[in-house]
């Protein structure tokens, strides 16, 4: 079994000498949650993507999120975080690609005008397994923000992992984020696990921008709506934290058709799909937090 490498000619795993142009090792000087590093700093505005609880359906919303953004106007880069088991590649139809090196960093995969890096794109092999202990991955994570030629962005949406591990803590510590847009569907089972993922964001002080709701509902032919994963959800913890219900999603076969044929929703699907997924846009976009980065970042320019 074989680990996964980045780097650009050297052998060695992520955050080894050779990692990138320099030969140097990554600044792994950590951040804490009250006085995070600014390692992206060449984003207006960074937002986080979470739920605490897998298959919700969060990587779908991260990648819709990050190309209607990019529809408005705006310049976007998208972080596949979820380094062990990354997802982004595939719904942007990138799934082939492999990374590439300017003269000392990598260079981001571009589709649907947005930046992506994730490390899926430093897999030899498609089923190439990152067996990582949680200090590779954590500098992995690292990597993907200093050694890659992001540019200047006015937004960077970042895919998190399930859970509110080593990663998780390691963005939280490493990025100032503006805001997380948290996952959910209206399970219960899927409602705790969030509940989790809340509770350490607000430990650290990272502002919540909203609750998405996701798999809600399904309609059949004759009309009737189905809840087969119950109904609420979404409303509770917005409600009991305090943030706006920002979307609720139905299950749709035009969005997982493309998800996995690598054509968003916000771009490509049904009339309906593309509205409500910019409906969530323009919700994220009006959040004060989101309103006054972007504000401010204009003032100084």
């Amino acid at each position: 079994m074989s680990l996964i490498q980045i780097t650009k000619k050297s052998a060695g795993t992520p955050g080894s000498k050779g990692s990138g142009g320099s030969g140097d090792k990554p600044d792994l000087s950590y951040g804490t949650s009250s006085s995070p590093n600014n390692r992206a700093g060449f984003a207006r505005v960074t937002i986080g993507v979470t739920s605490g609880k897998g298959g919700v359906g969060k990587t779908t919303v991260a990648v819709n999120l990050a190309v209607g953004f990019a529809q408005r106007g705006l310049k976007v880069g998208l972080l596949d975080a979820d380094v062990y088991g990354p997802s982004v590649a595939r719904m942007l139809l990138l799934q082939d690609e492999k990374v590439r090196w300017g003269d000392d960093k990598m260079i981001p995969a571009e589709n649907f005008g947005i930046k992506i890096m994730s490390t899926a794109l430093t897999s030899p092999e498609d089923d190439t397994p990152f067996a990582w202990r949680s200090s590779v991955a954590t500098s992995a994570l690292v990597q993907l923000l200093d050694d890659v030629d992001w540019g200047e962005l006015d937004v960077l949406v970042v895919d998190m992992p399930p859970g509110t591990g080593d990663v998780q803590l390691t963005m939280v510590q490493e990025v100032r984020l503006t805001g997380a847009v948290i996952v959910t569907t209206p399970q219960l089972v899927a409602v705790d696990d969030v509940r989790r993922a809340i509770r350490m964001l607000l430990d650290v002080r990272a502002p919540l921008l909203g609750i998405v709701e996701n798999m809600s509902w399904y309609d059949t032919g004759d009309g009737v709506r189905h809840h087969p994963f119950g109904q609420g959800g979404g409303a509770l913890l917005a409600e009991r934290y305090g943030v706006p219900l920002l979307g609720q999603f139905p299950l749709t076969d035009g969005v997982r058709a493309g998800c996995d044929d690598g054509m968003p929703a916000v771009a490509a699907g049904s009339d309906s799909d593309k509205a409500r997924f910019r409906a969530l846009v323009d919700a994220v976009l009006a959040r004060p937090e989101v309103q006054a980065r972007l504000a401010a970042t204009e003032g100084a320019q």
